[in-house]
């Protein structure tokens, strides 16, 4: 070979071996910019969100004053244990344990993240024969996930199960159970599903402490393929339990958030590949901001829904945590689900810090969703609205829509029959009326609360002692006066925090009280056990014999409304007086409050009339809204003259039309001052 052809031929290889050189580092280049690109979109959005949120808090954008952009948590207020969330489309789907509430895994619906319904049950008491029937017991996790263009739900009750539907709002398939292996090993309970880009599903096992695994599902929902070991994840008990991992994927980084345990702690890890392999993964630490508010009452979030991202590149994920502001203890409402915004500094996730004060809601379009709040049920559907539940299977079967048009017949045998959804405030006036006719000390029908664990009861009944009584219990706290209203009573329950009054009425219009106040703190703070891992109920009871039921309202508008009671606000702030709490705002742009879930009444039953209770030290005027203050109905404008100032109460009226129904209430303060007016209550007259 000639030293020339030599030559031709290391430059031919050479400029070959360039060009494949070169095609390499052009599309190493192009991933790395289109990284990049994703990256500094990422970035703007975080820096806009967090510069929205700094204007929230500070800024007096008005805005903000006039509109209802901003949340307060919690948006599931109640016992929610748990979370799971999908997104699917415009859509978005959560669930948790519904442990033994039955019927079990209730479904929710949002547009937005912030307003939440019930749009189906999962397992009815009648396909639970292998559910464990009592507190702390039932069903646990409840993951929901879209795979293989349907949707499954997949949890825990003596072993593992899923079901499966074409839409959320089922009907759900019979429960199937998931077949476990020797190399899987116990499946363990508070699973959840990831799917991957590809869109193959993943089960994220959690057994006990220190077992934490991966496995994938077919498309028959079964665990397919080999075992992907994460055991070493908590190997040491850093994380405490590290229990209810969930899975997210953003930039070619796999997320994996382990909870701590009931008490709260979150964390994250992130790796490069869905690997065994530990030096693949990377401890980034907790997954929250630290805590910056005295005042934030959940402290404690953890066991999150798997973060999803929007359109506008944000990202958000919803958790839950028991409530104890400083030294008020409200664990007894049991774990409440927050909503988190979830910005990046680069690769790395981090929840924002609980707070009172409000935050930017995501940007999405309203949908025509309430605020979570218990219900108001008039009783004249076929059917069981779907925010009911029983405290076991049994009660279930324990009623009838159809024996009495526009009643519910409760019907108890040995045991007692009742009828409850999740208490969702800590200010409400829950009534009913109630046809009964009390012969004996076993016959009882009326209202009634009770926590987690059943360990602690309230109830105010129509019932018998020597004589027909009202009667008003908690425990060993007994008040009772004398039935003269006959076999027709109504019954309300007013909770004022934790304190409880009780009264009754022949028309439900002029009450009397039934004796003194009762203290609801055995009710409302934390026991044994965590209460049996649930929160409070509240709805109907009978016992003895069968009792109707005409309606139950669980805030009624015709009674007292607290103005401390409210569910989202801006710009307001709560003041302590003799008389209790009250309301008034902190800028000269005005300000807003919302009550959720009031009553407003039906039929020929309905308000013409909204009546304030006030202070103001210069005149001014108060709009009241329903439902929005952009898209909801303006109802009245009060003049409110100046009283003296703060502790000069007077209530001041205006006449309303066409009000009647479910709503959100909006109470809108004036633009021009602040601290000059003062809010206490609002009522609503027939």
């Amino acid at each position: 070979m000639t030293k020339r052809k030599y030559i031709a031929i290391v430059l031919l290889a050479y400029n070959k071996y360039a060009v494949e050189m070169y095609r390499k580092i052009l599309a190493i280049a192009c991933v790395s910019l289109l990284t990049l690109q994703k990256e500094i979109k990422a970035q703007k959005t975080s820096k806009v969100v967090k510069a929205a949120t700094t204007d929230v808090r500070s800024a007096d954008s008005s805005t903000y004053y006039t509109q209802v952009r901003t949340y307060v948590n919690p948006v599931l207020p109640g016992d929610h244990p748990d979370p799971t969330l999908l997104k699917v489309g415009d859509d978005f789907y959560h669930c948790g344990s519904s442990f033994h509430f039955t019927p079990y895994l209730p479904i929710y619906h949002s547009k937005d993240l912030v307003h939440w319904e019930v749009i189906s049950r999962v397992v009815p008491p009648s396909k639970a024969g292998f559910v464990t029937d009592k507190p702390s017991a039932g069903i646990w996790q409840g993951a929901i996930t879209h795979f293989y263009d349907s949707y499954w739900i997949y949890f825990s009750a003596n072993g593992q199960w899923f079901s499966k539907a074409t839409s959320p709002k089922g009907p759900w398939t019979d429960p199937v159970q998931v077949k476990g292996n020797p190399k899987t090993g116990p499946l363990g309970y508070d699973n959840s599903i990831f799917v991957d880009d590809d869109g193959k599903p993943y089960m994220v096992i959690k057994n006990g402490q220190k077992t934490n695994r991966i496995q994938a599902l077919g498309r028959d929902g079964q665990l397919t393929d080999t075992v992907i070991n994460l055991d070493w994840v908590n190997a040491k008990l850093q994380y405490s339990w590290a229990e209810g991992p969930v899975m997210s994927k953003r930039n070619g980084y796999y997320y994996y958030f382990p909870a701590g345990d009931v008490t709260g702690g979150q964390y994250v890890l992130r790796g490069t590949e869905l690997s065994a392999d530990s030096t693949k993964w990377e401890r980034l630490g907790d997954f929250f901001k630290p805590i910056t508010d005295p005042e934030a009452g959940f402290r404690r979030p953890n066991h999150i829904g798997a973060p999803v991202q929007l359109a506008d590149g944000t990202w958000w994920t919803i958790g839950q945590s028991y409530e104890r502001v400083r030294e008020d203890d409200w664990y007894g409402t049991g774990r409440q689900t927050g909503l988190y915004q979830v910005p990046w500094e680069g690769n790395r996730p981090w929840g924002m810090a609980p707070t009172t004060a409000p935050v930017e809601r995501p940007n999405l379009p309203q949908s025509g969703i309430l605020w979570r709040s218990a219900q108001s049920d008039y009783f004249d559907s076929d059917s069981l609205n779907l925010d009911w539940h029983f405290l076991n299977r049994k009660a279930a079967s324990k009623y009838s829509l159809s024996a009495r048009k526009g009643w519910i017949r409760l019907v108890p045998d040995t045991a007692m029959a009742h009828l409850v959804q999740k208490e969702t405030d800590h200010y409400y006036s829950a009534v009913t009326r109630v046809d009964f006719n009390a012969t004996d000390t076993a016959s009882k029908a009326g209202l009634y609360l009770t926590n987690g664990n059943q360990k602690v009861s309230v109830q105010l009944y129509s019932g018998y002692n020597g004589s027909k009584k009202i009667i008003f219990k908690l425990d060993s706290a007994v008040r009772s006066i004398a039935n003269t209203f006959g076999n027709n009573v109504w019954l309300k329950i007013e909770r004022n925090e934790h304190e409880l009054t009780a009264y009754c009425s022949s028309d439900g219009n002029k009450w009397i009280a039934v004796g003194t106040p009762i203290s609801a703190v055995s009710l409302d703070k934390e026991h044994p056990n965590y209460n049996s891992w649930v929160g409070t109920s509240v709805g109907l009871f009978a016992e003895g014999k069968p009792a109707d039921f005409d309606r139950f309202v669980c805030k009624d508008g015709f009674s007292f409304l607290p103005a401390a009671g409210y569910s989202n606000y801006f710009g307001v702030k709560k003041i302590k007086h003799t008389a209790g709490k009250a309301v008034t705002n902190t800028s000269a742009n005005g300000g807003w409050f919302m009550i959720s879930g009031v009553d407003l009444g039906r039929d020929k039953n309905v308000a013409s009339q909204v009546e304030v209770s006030a202070s103001s030290k210069t005149p001014a005027k108060l709009e009241v809204w329903l439902d929005d203050l952009t898209n909801g109905k303006l109802i009245a404008t009060i003049n409110v003259s100046a009283t003296g100032g703060e502790g000069s109460w007077k209530a001041f009226t205006k006449a309303v039309k066409n009000v009647s129904g479910h709503h959100d209430l909006f109470i809108k303060f004036p633009t021009g001052s602040s601290q000059e007016l003062f809010i206490k209550t609002i009522r609503f007259q027939k």
